[in-house]
């Protein structure tokens, strides 16, 4: 009896006990994951390959015609070759290449939805891989079951998606024993609830090495009211609904994706609203324009003219910038918010660090903010 009475005991002070955060190992390989636009004016041999773990050059565009994917742009080859170049900077490197993005998502549907089509895709996706040499693919389809840019889409993405996935997976082992290498299979995913409730995430995960997380663009180019573009925690000012990277990894995690699988995207662009309300230094006010990208190192420049007032949301751990004179608001990254979000990264176990994208920095200050939180 005495014996239970203490074993009771010491079930009740460990259920007590305060929990803590597992702290990551100290030797712990962490992503830093670029992705390199190939039709932006930027020549990737300027990419610093000492600060990166992985580059995703985009996009690759999907055709129909012959149920594959290719190149569009007549620099794509060049671009990439110098991509390629950069691992005799750094051997350890990884370069995929992205489908997909914004604008070339209208034809996934199509090819996720058909056994044949998978596989046709599948094989077009290893083919390219190996003619340009890359390390593996991923996929940017905006979005599975929803509307984005012009895209096809139906109920039925949210199964198709996995199938795809797990069709490129075969396709990538089958080649990777033949060249006796591992092939990586990644993909970007949005953060929103939408995003998770079109898609099985708990099940897709398992044909993927990793996931780039979209932790941005949560007031863009559809609204007309401004807000935190890519905050780290809820704001307690917000007023339309909103979102914030801490919402948007816990999703992840809570569809079922293991931390270490998460890599969370940051972005190297705020953006600015026109004609926007003054009320509240513009946040989280209606605007006559909707919110443009605008790359860090064009906002670095407005800052120059000294119009522009530095705001800080302490509860959002968000950046701001008020233009009293001309109404413009900017919802932007600087380099401590960049290390914040890293100093989180690390504080929950998640796999590392993605940003869009590689040019839009200036002179390499968020880049540097990622590696030097990082410890590289």
């Amino acid at each position: 009896m005495r014996v239970s009475i203490f074993i009771l005991l010491i079930s009740v002070l460990v259920a007590c006990s305060p929990k803590t955060e597992t702290p990551a190992p100290a030797n712990k390989e962490y992503k830093i994951v670029g992705y390199v636009a190939g039709y932006e004016n930027f020549d990737p041999a300027q990419v610093d390959a000492n600060k990166l773990t992985h580059i995703n050059y985009a996009f690759a565009n999907i055709n129909m015609k012959n149920g594959g994917v290719q190149f569009e742009l007549d620099t794509d080859s060049l671009k990439i070759a110098k991509l390629m170049a950069l691992k005799q900077t750094n051997p350890n490197l990884k370069v995929l290449y992205s489908v997909g993005g914004w604008v070339w998502s209208d034809q996934f549907s199509h090819v996720a939805a058909f056994e044949a089509s998978r596989k046709t895709f599948a094989a077009a996706c290893v083919q390219l891989m190996k003619k340009h040499g890359f390390d593996g693919v991923d996929l940017d389809w905006e979005y599975p079951g929803q509307r984005a840019e012009d895209n096809a889409f139906r109920l039925s993405d949210k199964g198709n998606f996995t199938l795809l996935l797990a069709e490129i997976r075969r396709a990538l082992d089958e080649q990777g024993k033949q060249d006796n290498t591992h092939y990586l299979l990644t993909i970007a995913t949005g953060a929103d609830q939408a995003y998770i409730d079109h898609t099985e995430l708990g099940k897709a995960q398992e044909y993927l090495d990793f996931i780039n997380v979209m932790c941005y663009d949560y007031y863009h180019g559809w609204h007309y009211q401004t807000g935190h573009h890519a905050n780290l925690f809820p704001s307690d000012q917000e007023k339309f609904g909103g979102n914030s990277g801490l919402e948007a990894i816990e999703r992840h995690l809570k569809a079922g994706v293991p931390a270490e699988k998460l890599v969370m995207g940051i972005p190297f662009y705020g953006r600015e609203w026109e004609k926007v309300n003054p009320e509240n230094g513009g946040l989280y006010q209606p605007a006559m324009a909707t919110g443009m990208i605008v790359a860090y190192r064009d906002i670095v420049e407005k800052l120059q003219s000294g119009k522009y007032e530095k705001r800080y949301d302490e509860s959002a751990k968000a950046s701001y910038l008020w233009n009293a004179e001309d109404s413009i608001f900017i919802s932007w990254e600087t380099p401590a918010d960049v290390a914040q979000k890293v100093a989180f990264i690390k504080e929950k176990g998640l796999g590392g660090a993605m940003f869009w994208e590689y040019s839009l920095d200036h002179n390499q200050e968020l880049l540097n903010s990622i590696n030097a939180e990082f410890g590289k």
